[in-house]
């Protein structure tokens, strides 16, 4: 009964999501030393981005360290996100300003602020001119040719017809809509011309007087700063009320949300501690069960459809691009592809012609030492033996002269021949 929503708290710390805005509070209410009344103080908001802890839909532990020098820090995952001092960085200040405005200061009725007036001993020039226009028919202008000056520039619709429902007594009397008149389509205008209007070079507008300075001017005044009558000085804001209890705000539209495993100590090594034996082994299990990147990326689609275009594009795109550039190659064409207007080509018809010529010219060395053969056998019997010599010689010439005949036969070692 003595624990409800109406009870006064010490120090308000936790996150706070409120449509798109993601706060993570720190907020302690200060006793007035004089007038016994207690301040909420607020700490800026921390630099972080925290949507992140908001939306990743996974347990995290937000840690708030006071300490007996005034300065706090907060943490996420045991990471700081914010930091600072009671004394400087809370809104309001703890301690109000030593000085403060007079609210019963009111400003001299003698009092100049301004730093230009116009020049008092300014006179109009004689020949300014406030009533001239600003613009003025141009007198230069022309009427175009085949301008109509009888034909309007609407007329009414010939194609109108009066609805059966209108009733001249309710709706007055019935006029065809009025479009634009077809005559003027081709004419460079039609209706009354009139000269177009220009700028006016003697145009001057109201004349003023130029500024100059105030040798009367005071600067902005502001009222005299006296002793603030409520100023105190606490130096010592970390030693707040002393509280018995813990309770939880809750207002949420949103499901599967857990608080447990609280903690207030004295010391931040027992925290750690605590938190590594607790909130660590909830860490690891979340890594664990965390799915691959495939995973991630269908989770991330099924909250964002537009990605699933981002990852058709990344996959499809490269896909496509190598199949285009495989499937896309050039075929060398073959020599006999080749035309007269075709680019230059490496003289293939030389190169076959020459090798005929080279076979032609070993079938005729070849029956030319067949003829020989034949005369030396007619001519003496008796010389057998000194044939068989010059058929082993000729065995031993006949692999070395395939050799050359085919080193000669290759383009590169080919010498040019004469007809």
């Amino acid at each position: 009964d003595q624990f409800h929503d109406k009870t006064p708290y010490t120090i308000m710390f936790g996150p706070d999501k409120c449509g798109e805005d993601y706060k993570l509070h720190f907020i302690f209410r200060h006793k007035n030393p004089k007038t016994g009344k207690y301040e909420e103080k607020h700490a800026k908001r921390p630099d972080a981005d925290l949507k992140t802890y908001f939306t990743d839909k996974k347990t995290h532990l937000y840690t708030l360290v006071l300490n007996p020098d005034n300065s706090f820090e907060i943490l996420v995952d045991q990471t700081v996100v914010n930091s600072g001092n009671l004394l400087n960085d809370m809104s309001p200040p703890v301690n109000p300003p030593r000085e403060i405005e007079d609210p019963n200061d009111q400003k001299p009725e003698d009092w100049d602020e301004r730093p230009k007036i116009p020049d008092p001993d300014a006179v109009k020039p004689d020949d300014w001119d406030e009533d001239a226009p600003a613009k003025i028919a141009d007198e230069n202008a022309v009427k175009p040719e085949g301008w109509l000056d009888d034909e309007p520039e609407y007329v009414a619709d010939p194609d109108a017809e009066k609805p059966e429902d209108w009733d001249e007594d309710m709706d007055g009397e019935w006029e065809a809509p009025q479009i634009a008149n077809p005559k003027c389509e081709t004419a460079p205008g039609c209706g009354t011309w009139q000269r177009p209007m220009i700028d006016n070079p003697n145009y001057k507008g109201k004349w003023k007087p130029p500024m100059i300075d105030n040798v009367n001017y005071q600067g902005i005044w502001k009222p005299r700063k006296i002793p603030n009558p409520d100023f105190f000085e606490d130096l010592e804001p970390f030693k707040m009320t002393p509280f018995s209890a813990v309770g939880l705000e809750l207002w949420s539209m949103t499901s599967d949300i857990f608080f447990d495993n609280f903690i207030i100590c004295t010391e931040r090594a027992v925290a750690d501690d605590w938190a590594s034996d607790g909130w660590g082994l909830k860490k690891a299990a979340d890594g664990a069960a965390e799915s691959g990147v495939v995973g991630q990326m269908m989770a991330a689609a099924e909250e964002r459809p537009w990605l699933w275009v981002v990852y058709i594009l990344t996959v499809a795109l490269p896909v496509f691009l190598v199949i285009l550039f495989y499937c896309s190659g050039k075929k060398q064409p073959s020599a006999a592809e080749y035309k007269k207007t075709d680019a230059p080509q490496p003289d293939v018809m030389d190169e076959e012609k020459e090798e005929e010529k080279d076979k032609g010219d070993k079938e005729e060395e070849e029956e030319e030492e067949a003829n020989e053969e034949k005369l030396g056998s007619d001519a003496d019997i008796g010389s057998v033996s000194q044939e068989e010599e010059e058929e082993e010689e000729e065995e031993d010439r006949k692999p070395a002269s395939e050799e050359e005949e085919t080193v000669n036969r290759s383009p590169r070692n080919r010498k040019p021949r004469k007809d």
